[in-house]
């Protein structure tokens, strides 16, 4: 937590990272516009960022596009949320979500360091008693290519015969096609029909869950796209996401799973 505090202590480097929030994925050459800084300063101030993981890359061909990670500033809430006054806790909540909202692009991308084994990590997004834990739902499938994925909620099953796993090497990667957001899903969970409407007319999105080992850790990369622009279900899963994976995290370093009112 000392390289994450001293990385946001520098005003440049929050201004980076406002330019993130601002619009994620941005190579070197765009965050360097606008600035009053050198390309060379620019580098050194995301070299620090990165190294407190507070920003994460991607190599696209010859592009090195830079994300916002919010999981370092999730831990520092975890752990002091409760050791400060309520002011002091505002703050630290003001700052978490500040740092989790985003414009959307045409994918979002969460990554996350875990205290567990990559067998451990894919059992919990695979076995759906643990999936029912920290997601409120149980994930059924095989796990075989071109298997079905079913979900299975308190009021409903949702299963259509589309969302289908895309790719399975336990215990290093899994993609499935998403669910499509059903009439019998939004009427027993919300009455949006101006949501089902447009979520109705999307073309079916896709996760990606890549586990890899970084020492006694391991890194968890979800990455979710294939939307359309302006797609109301990444606006939704973007919401979504950090706090099921935050709490998968918890019940992983923990065994049980984040508290949510």
């Amino acid at each position: 937590m000392d390289d994450v505090f001293k990385a946001l202590a520098d005003p440049s480097r929050r201004r980076l990272l406002d330019r993130l929030n601002e619009r994620n994925g941005q190579t070197l050459q765009e965050l360097c516009a606008g600035l009053d800084m050198a390309r060379q300063s620019v580098s050194k101030h995301l070299a620090v960022l990165e190294a407190a993981r507070l920003v994460n890359t991607e190599r696209r061909g010859r592009e090195k596009l830079h994300f916002l990670n919010a999981e370092p500033i999730n831990a520092i809430a975890d752990r002091w949320m409760t050791r400060y006054d309520r002011a002091r806790a505002d703050a630290l909540t003001d700052l978490k979500h500040a740092l989790e909202e985003r414009t959307m692009t045409d994918k979002f991308v969460y990554i996350t360091y875990i205290k567990s084994t990559p067998e451990r990590t894919w059992e919990a997004i695979t076995d759906p008693a643990f999936t029912k834990r920290y997601w409120g739902l149980a994930l059924r499938s095989d796990w075989q290519v071109g298997s079905t994925v079913s979900w299975e909620l308190d009021k409903l099953t949702v299963a259509d015969g589309e969302s289908v796993v895309l790719a399975a090497e336990p215990p290093r990667r899994l993609s499935y096609s998403w669910h499509s957001i059903t009439p019998e899903f939004v009427a027993a969970y919300g009455d949006d029909h101006e949501f089902l409407r447009r979520a109705s007319a999307e073309r079916r999105s896709k996760v990606t869950f890549d586990i890899e080992p970084a020492g006694d850790l391991v890194k968890l990369t979800v990455t979710h796209d294939d939307f359309d622009p302006g797609s109301v279900v990444l606006e939704g899963v973007s919401q979504g996401w950090p706090s099921i994976l935050s709490s998968l995290k918890t019940l992983l370093e923990t065994g049980e799973p984040l508290a949510v009112d």
